[in-house]
């Protein structure tokens, strides 16, 4: 059992290591496609002799063939170096992570309020059934089509300019400060990815009470909440996480809109300057890392399946 453990675990290992590998081809191939040279954005308009900006294209690699530059740059990308901004001269890696603290709390943020209001809508709606049930799929449905963009315009028309709740932009100081200037963010973020949690949530919890094992549980004796934690949580967990999953790794790439229009100092709105000005380096550096935490995420989430869903097994055996 061991050994099949340790083989399950590590073609599932390959696997994520394949899929970042492949992605990190098609980003740096998909840029260097980009109409447009990236040396204009360092030049800022300024009128260069050929050979000066030949000289600037070599010191930012950008005369090399695609498989010696793609070579170079992951291989510096595994030593956690991700190449110097054409706009700012500066290690992209240090300026990505000078802006992590912002993004990281704000993604965290609404990942909680994803998971906990999502999950509790779902499990409550499906247990009360009747208008409750119906409330909640209409609420849920209406927040799945809100873009992040329009939830946010929305938050910060009535509780920022209308009631003066909560501050417009910024990040604030200090970690109270800074939870209380991200709420509105963070609850922007979290409005489509509740959505979904809980229609997708709400349809597991009611095929598990629909169960005949149920059923069972209760003729039996045993008492409600038992029956719901045991038998209808447990059983509803595994697309549930891997639902989850998705929606936590998917919010990094939500920061770009939400973090631009709440005025945040974060990666989101770093990509968004950097795509604009075609700043290659830094976009290319923010897509790899999203890809990797989306791959880890997703990769987590498969090998925690048999330790919660008793229904999965490794390797084609029993646990």
């Amino acid at each position: 059992m061991t050994r099949t453990l340790a083989i399950w675990i590590g073609k599932r290992a390959a696997g994520a290591l394949l899929t970042v590998l492949l992605a990190s081809i098609v980003i740096y191939g998909a840029l260097r496609l980009v109409p447009g040279d990236p040396v204009l954005a360092v030049t800022a308009g300024r009128r260069l002799t050929p050979e000066q900006i030949e000289a600037l294209r070599h010191s930012y690699g950008l005369d090399r063939s695609f498989v010696k530059g793609y070579l170079a740059w992951i291989g510096d990308a595994l030593r956690l170096d991700l190449g110097t901004s054409l706009n700012y001269q500066t290690g992209v890696t240090s300026l990505i992570t000078s802006r992590l603290g912002v993004s990281g709390l704000l993604i965290l943020y609404s990942a909680v309020l994803t998971i906990v209001v999502g999950t509790a809508v779902a499990l409550v709606s499906a247990i009360k059934g009747g208008l409750v049930n119906r409330v909640a799929t209409v609420s849920a449905a209406l927040t799945t089509a809100t873009p992040p963009f329009v939830a946010a315009i929305v938050l910060l028309s009535v509780f920022s300019v209308g009631l003066g709740w909560f501050p417009a932009t910024g990040a604030g100081s200090g970690f109270a400060d800074r939870l209380y200037h991200l709420t509105l963010p963070a609850i922007a973020m979290a409005t489509a990815a509740y959505g979904i949690l809980a229609r997708v949530g709400n349809a597991a919890f009611v095929e598990e009470l629909r169960r005949e094992h149920v059923e069972v549980a209760r003729s039996r004796g045993v008492s409600g909440a038992a029956v719901i934690r045991r038998h209808v949580v447990r059983n509803a967990a595994g697309p549930i996480l891997t639902l989850i999953g998705l929606l936590c790794a998917s919010l990094f790439v939500g920061t770009a809109i939400v973090e631009t229009a709440f005025g945040l100092d974060g990666v989101g709105s770093l990509l968004v300057s950097s795509v604009s000005r075609r700043d290659f380096p830094v976009v290319q550096g923010i897509a790899l890392i999203a890809v990797v935490l989306f791959v880890v995420v997703n990769t987590l989430v498969d090998l925690a399946m048999p330790f919660i869903d008793p229904r999965v097994t490794i390797g084609g055996l029993g646990r």
